[in-house]
């Protein structure tokens, strides 16, 4: 019997460019507001609604394949501190030189996340969360590369803000830095197919493993309404004055269960902007590969994004045991 050598670590259509989690929530911690980004998961907890979330981008894989993502998520405050999200995403593969839509294309596995804030400081603006990712093995389409095992991931999540900077630098306390970084650890550590090889007639074995892979990523933003709330109003247009530029950083790095002797780290770097209002924001971002297994050329991801805390506070926007006592956003209104 012939064993083939184990696939690619980083099969392409199961570690694209997909970003590493789908945001779920904003915090404010003292005069400062964190909002959900595109990339990477905040370092809150709310009750909040993705959707939808739309990304394009080309693959890593060689021939590259266009790849468009439609997702949803719904994060629900059970405790002021603890949340619970389920997010799905239905993916289209569109081969190369194909026309577009012609392809494989069906739902990624469903995902929750638990996510509990461990720590928050409001006078210097930190906040941080421990979570835990499920991926559900066997509840998306083999077509797009959903594995037919579950996936864990524990993740660190954290936030801060500048604005405790000195009068000296007051132009940088509306920045802010938000990051996470997650162990991702397959529930299956390699998958064998048998099969016949059709030259010689011999039954074959090709063994893929499974590699654990480091989930890690951060943003650095700039927040206009913090400019204008709580260091200076320089009479800026509305519209200027609920916007937060950013750029984020979603990589995935293998470092264990792999077949070759170095890491390949793979991901983007995303430039963007939010325009947050008082119930919901707006988001867009371009997706740059870091490298060419991370993709071909520039992507795009945008995405609505609705408070449902500040929609019906004392609905479906409360947690379901006790009180909330989240102050509104410092700007709202403004």
């Amino acid at each position: 019997m012939l064993v083939r050598h184990a696939r690619a670590v980083l099969p392409g259509l199961a570690l694209a460019l997909v970003p590493l989690s789908a945001s779920t929530a904003h915090e404010i911690v003292g005069n400062r507001f964190f909002p959900a980004t595109l990339g990477i998961d905040d370092p809150g907890v709310n009750d909040e609604l993705s959707l939808p979330t739309v990304s394009s981008f080309n693959t890593g894989d060689d021939p590259s394949f266009r790849q468009r993502d439609f997702s949803g998520e719904f994060s629900k405050r059970i405790t002021e501190a603890f949340a619970i999200s389920i997010g799905s995403t239905y993916s289209v593969f569109s081969p190369p030189g194909g026309p577009t839509g012609i392809g494989a294309h069906g739902f990624q596995n469903l995902e929750t996340t638990f996510k509990y804030r461990v720590f928050k400081n409001p006078e210097h603006e930190f906040v941080m969360s421990l979570g835990l990712n499920v991926e559900w093995g066997g509840t998306g389409a083999d077509s797009v590369g959903a594995d037919p095992f579950n996936t864990y991931t524990p993740t660190v999540y954290f936030g801060k803000g500048f604005g405790d900077l000195p009068d000296t630098l007051s132009w940088l306390r509306p920045v802010a830095v938000t990051g996470q970084v997650g162990y991702a650890i397959p529930g299956r550590r390699s998958t064998t197919t048998f099969g016949v090889d059709p030259d010689t007639g011999e039954m074959t074995a090709d063994t893929e493993f499974h590699p654990r892979v480091l989930n890690w990523g951060g943003t650095i933003q700039y927040s206009m309404p913090y400019l204008k709330s709580a260091v200076v109003d320089l009479g800026l247009p509305d519209v200027v004055n609920h916007l937060i530029p950013l750029v984020e950083a979603t990589m995935q790095t293998p470092v264990a269960n792999t077949l070759t002797s170095g890491t390949m780290t793979i991901g983007t770097i995303n430039p963007g902007v939010l325009w947050v209002g008082n119930s919901y924001q707006l988001g867009v971002e371009a997706l740059i590969p870091i490298n060419r297994q991370s993709g071909t050329r520039v992507g795009v991801i945008a995405q609505l994004h609705l408070y449902l805390d500040d929609i019906d506070p004392h609905g479906i926007g409360r947690p379901i045991f006790g009180r909330p006592v989240q102050p509104a956003r410092p700007f709202a209104g403004n």
